[in-house]
Order: structure tokens, then sequence, then C-alpha cells
């Protein structure tokens, strides 16, 4: 039998029909994976209707919900490959995706009628190829449908329940995820069914997952920070709390009413939900652990959870991984605070010089990653796809450091590392530092032309503390960082830009602030 990602659903549907499969918090609907299983056949059989067929391009412009689960999963049965749209692109983005992905369906959200209205009439892109009006089906989850797309519950409920016929797995494409573009136009990652599976497999080897957990899903799905989750709990049989978008406040509360024992959260996520007031009024012994990742988690962040008696575990991966690198777990996460642990169990991480030899203990290196959940390719990409995949390792443009125990400390993106005065600085150690000062709720670090040292540090703060000033940010980085790594000046904005991984947009940041830096 082929390794197909929607026969996890049937599988477990057979297995623990009555079991809680998905909990929408926004429309109080809960599923069991019976039921989730008969909903998802009906959508792939009104799919395989319309003439979609094995190979065909179905993009989802969904909020979390219901509807995206058993979507994608009917996607994967049919053997469909899915394209799952970041909603918070402008038309543009998305026109240029569906274009590049060559998709011919699209189901969408009543919240993003009026984007895919201005999709559904535009032209080719450029006069080149197939634009995003050459879209051969357009399906509305909701609302009043416009006329010229389907109805998406009614193409439901009038087709059948039984399962469709399986066709595609194992090495056939299954998804195409496209990155965040911080630089350039996005790259569209493959992932076949194998790689989800064994996604999937390393991370219930290695995590601390238990049968009938309940796992809060905060990201957006359209990332593979809850994409690969959903799948690993469909495997295990876990159930899904679907948040509709993250809430701070909300969050403790359902961690509360739902007994939510798991759960994934960006380091900004986590630091939102410690300025909640009122969260030591929750109950939230039923938590054992977070995993957090898209970014380097702060060590003052971790300590301030572990005084709440609540594990943080960093993660590391990429989008490129189907998730997985490296993971901390519940015997280390306190004790190796900044570390991203080790490697899953079906993976294997190096941190290389430019040489492509192992670096010694506290060097700084770029990680590879190998293993067989790593993505098959760049849609259309061949060039991208070989500066990426080589040997078989994945070159993942990290630099990270490795201690005498074997644990990975990742440092930064190698593009936003900068050189001062000879000396490689790694912003997410000084944000690291900066966050740990009181006044400070967000803080990124940019590099800045100096005629003096080539390049000179400039950090960009938001307060907590209206009174936070300039000296007080230097000041407090004095004796914590060495001087050729204390920034040179400061500025203050209401918020840091960040992609919807979490990842400081430092492209932006760095074209608001271009310097030169102060000397």
């Amino acid at each position: 039998m082929l390794n197909n990602i929607g026969l996890l659903l049937a599988k477990r549907a057979m297995l623990n029909p009555d079991l809680e499969a998905v909990v929408d918090v926004a429309t109080d609907r809960r599923l069991s994976y019976s039921q989730l299983n008969r909903r998802c056949n009906r959508i792939a059989n009104a799919l395989l209707e319309l003439g979609v067929r094995r190979g065909d391009r179905v993009a989802l412009l969904q909020m979390n919900s219901v509807e995206f689960v058993e979507t994608f999963l009917a996607v994967a049965k049919i053997g469909a490959i899915c394209v799952p749209l970041n909603w918070r692109l402008v038309a543009d983005e998305l026109a240029f995706i569906l274009q590049d992905s060559g998709t011919s369906a699209l189901v969408f959200g009543r919240e993003f009628l009026e984007t895919v209205a201005e999709l559904q009439g535009r032209p080719a892109l450029s006069g080149e190829g197939e634009g995003a009006s050459n879209l051969r089906h357009y399906l509305q989850v909701d609302g009043e449908t416009a006329t010229w797309a389907h109805d998406y519950a009614g193409l439901s409920e009038g087709a059948s329940f039984e399962e469709p016929e399986v066709s595609a797995g194992g090495s056939d494409d299954l998804y195409i995820m496209y990155t965040s573009g911080t630089t350039g136009l996005p790259k569209g990652v493959v992932h076949t069914h194998d790689t989800a599976l064994w996604g999937s497999l390393t991370i219930l080897v290695t995590a601390e997952m238990r049968h009938a957990d309940r796992y809060m899903v905060a990201l957006p799905l359209f990332h593979v920070g809850a994409l690969t989750p959903l799948t690993a709990n469909i495997h295990r049989g876990v159930t899904s709390i679907l948040l509709r978008a993250f809430d701070p406040s909300q969050v403790w509360r359902l961690i509360e009413s739902e007994k939510v024992q798991n759960m994934l959260a960006v380091p900004a996520m986590l630091n939102f939900m410690l300025q909640v007031p009122d969260r030591d009024q929750v109950d939230r012994s039923s938590l054992r652990w977070i995993m957090s990742g898209a970014a380097p988690v702060p060590v003052s962040l971790i300590r301030q959870y572990a005084e709440m008696q609540l594990d943080i575990h960093q993660v590391y991966g990429m989008t490129e991984t189907c998730g997985p690198a490296c993971l901390t777990t519940p015997e280390t996460a306190v004790r190796k605070a900044g570390s991203t642990g080790k490697a899953f169990v079906h993976t294997e991480v190096r941190v290389v010089n430019e040489s492509g030899t192992d670096v010694a203990v506290g060097e700084g290196g770029e990680v590879w990653i190998r293993g067989p959940h790593i993505m098959k390719e760049y849609w259309n990409r061949p060039e991208a796809t070989a500066a990426t995949l080589v040997d078989g390792w994945l070159r993942s443009g990290d630099v990270a450091t490795v201690d005498e125990e074997g644990f990975i400390y990742i440092q930064d993106r190698k593009k936003d590392m900068f050189i001062s005065g000879g000396e490689n600085v790694y912003p997410a150690e000084v944000e690291n530092v900066i966050l740990a000062h009181a006044g400070v709720a967000d803080v990124a670090v940019i590099g800045q032309s100096s005629t003096k040292w080539g390049e000179s540090g400039f950090a960009i703060v938001v307060r907590s503390d209206a009174g936070l000033s300039e000296l007080d940010v230097l000041e407090h980085c004095k004796g914590k960082l060495a001087g050729f790594k204390i920034p040179t000046g400061v500025a203050f904005i209401e918020e840091i830009p960040r992609n919807p991984s979490g990842k400081i947009l430092k492209r932006l940041l760095r074209e608001d602030f271009p310097g030169p830096a102060a000397e």
C-alpha cells in the first residue's frame, strides 16, 4: 500500500472512530475522527466530480478551520497537490504563487472574497503563461457564494462519503509550500507523501507526544509549523484545537477549558502571552510543554516560563525540512536554555565551516541537515534546488555553534550576520541580551555601514517602559557583550515587522534604518 497522508485519517477513523479529532474554536464545532473522515471523503469526491485529478494543484486560502483540515487531507487522498496560501499576502503576491504553481482550483474563505474576486478578474501576469484568471474552479467556504464560485458546503453535502480511490502516495508530490519571500520572490518547497510521513515520524519518536493528547494549533495552517504537527496529531491520535487566529488571552483560557497538553508557539507569541495580566489566574496544570521555534528563543523567556513551571522546548527546523531538525528534551530544556538541542531521531545535523569540515566547540558554522523528511525540490527552480541540496545534505544558511556535549546553538541567518572590525556579530545574540532588560518588549538588531569599523550594530526597540532611553539600552549591554557587539545606536518603534512564522523582517528594517552608523 502506498504511503498516502490522507489515509492516516482513514486509518485513525477506523481505529478510534469516537476520539475527538478537531475542535474548531471560532465556530464551536467538534468532530470525531469518524466524522472528520466522512467530511473529508465528501469533499474529495466532490473535487473528483469537478474534474480535479492526480497531480493537479489545489490552493487553499483559508483561516484555520475544519474546512482547511478536511480539504488538505481530501486533496492528499485523490493524489492532487495542495498549495497552502499565506492569507496575509496581497493579490499581486497570491497571483504570482498561483501562476508559478500552475494551480487549477482555489478553495477560499468568505473573508477573502474581495481579494479572490480581484484575482478572478485579472489577466495573465505580464502576458506570460497562465494568470490567476485561468483557474478552472473556485470553491467558496461560507457566506453568500459569488456567482463565479461553487458553494463548498453544497458540493460537499451532495457528494459520497465513501473512500475515494487512492492512486498516489510515496514519492508523489503532496504539497507546495511557498517560503515567506523575505528576500526576492518566494520559492515553492515541494514535499511528498513520504517526506511528510517521515516528518511526522521523527517528531512522534523524539517529542513527548501521547495518544489522546490535546494539542493547540496556534500557528496558521499555511505554515509548516502547524501543518506538520496537524499531520502528526492524526498519525498519533491526538486532538487538534484549532485557533482561527492567535489571541494571547484566548490561548490561556483555552489551555484551561480544553485541557491542552502541548502546543507550538514562536517566541513573539510567548512574549505576548506573558503580557496577559490575568494569566496566573488560569489553571494551566494540564500543559506539559510548549515547543518554540522559527527564531532563537531568548534565554530570559525560557527562564520566565520555567518560573511558571512550564517547559519551553526549543525546536529548530525549516519549511525545507518539513519542520524538524533539532529539539531540546524535557531533561535538557532548562539546563541547556538557549540551545536548540540535538537532531531529531530520524535526522542528521552537522555544523560545518566553509570547507565542509565539522566545526570545533564554540566555533560558528553553517547548519547542514539530512533525513528522509527533507524536501524533494524547489518547484520549477532547479538552480536553487542544486544550490541548497548538495550530496544529500540541505544547506540551511543558518549559523550555529556546538558545545562540548554536542548541543547546537543557533546564532542567526548567514545573511543577517554582519562584520564589525573584522569580528562576526550575530544579531540574535545581541537581541537576546537586550530583551532581558525589563523595559524592552521586543527588539531587532541590524548592521549599518561604518567608516571606522566596516559595520556596526543598530538596535530597533519596542518599549514596555515609556521612559526607556537609548542610553539605558546601551548601558544595559555593557559587561554582557564584547564591545564590538554593542550597538552604536538605538531607535524606538511601535512594532517589529515579522513574517507569519514570527521571523523578523530584517530587510524592511535595513530599508527603514539604512545608516550610516554613529561613530
